[in-house]
């Protein structure tokens, strides 16, 4: 019998589809969802705590009284300032600790596993628990990048892999070689919507999504799902790439037929050598 599992929940349907998956498979599992991030319907009926995201001393205490063993990241979390986080007595140790490391994702996602390892926990990538969960290599529908948006997904992964140094982005939208938007805070979906009045005539831009170089695989990879490719559709791109082994794809029938219906691409790629 696998360990209970804990699930911090942010924004997206990803806790949902873990939850379901847990329920599926008859595991335990216990969900300390994040205010302001998480979203009430997603999480239901299933067992769970309410917690602000600087009560990172709180989840942890949640998870030790239920009895949970292992914990995943699911859903989005904006970055707050220091003043909203307002964190608490075990959450602002941890950030005097790692004091301007604090700064960079990549840092302070690897340090907040670490943390959970001390206290006891084993922390679990999001791919684990889904049964076909990681973007594999090819087309998912019936329709596939021209030479074009082959260009632009090269040229994509080519920003990305620039960016990730500086522990910058995970999403860029490329049109005829013209970067058009690159994700800061905002999140892929208000991305595209940014970049929805940038398109010049002619062959139409392509969203490309890639994990950061040397990120914390288990809980920051980039995630896909019928949303992203609503809002892909919407906003006239002629399809999306995402890296082959280093973004999950959830709800891809739906996103298949999405795709199909409206005529562009979701393909898997590789991400260059070194990318």
């Amino acid at each position: 019998m696998a360990d209970k599992l804990g699930i911090v929940a942010g924004s997206g349907q990803l806790p949902g589809h873990i939850a379901a998956q847990c329920r599926a498979s008859g595991r335990e599992h216990y969900i300390v969802a994040i205010k302001g991030h998480a979203d009430p319907a997603i999480i239901g009926d299933t067992p769970h705590s309410w917690i602000r995201l600087g009560e990172g001393g709180r989840g942890i205490d949640l998870f030790h009284q239920n009895a949970v063993r292992e914990i995943v990241f699911a859903g989005a979390v904006r970055r707050p300032s220091l003043l909203e986080l307002r964190p608490d007595g075990r959450t602002a140790k941890f950030f005097a600790r790692l004091g301007k490391a604090w700064i960079g994702d990549d840092s302070l996602l690897s340090a907040l596993v670490k943390e959970l390892e001390v206290d006891g926990f084993k922390v679990v990538a999001p791919e684990t628990l889904l049964q076909d969960g990681l973007a594999v290599e090819g087309a998912y529908g019936r329709h596939v990048p021209d030479q074009t948006s082959i260009n632009d997904i090269e040229r994509g992964f080519s920003v990305l892999a620039v960016l990730a140094a500086q522990d910058v982005g995970q999403s860029v939208i490329v049109q005829q070689g013209i970067v058009l938007g690159i994700e800061a805070a905002e999140g892929t979906d208000a991305l595209i919507k940014r970049c929805d009045s940038l398109h010049r005539e002619g062959a139409r831009g392509v969203l490309i999504k890639a994990h950061k170089t040397g990120q914390e695989r288990r809980v920051d990879l980039p995630v896909v799902g019928a949303a992203t490719m609503r809002a892909a559709i919407g906003a006239g791109l002629q399809g999306i790439a995402i890296e082959a082994g280093g973004a999950l794809v959830f709800e891809r029938d739906e996103m298949v037929e999405l795709a199909d219906r409206a005529g562009v691409f979701l393909v898997g790629v590789r991400a260059p050598s070194g990318g």
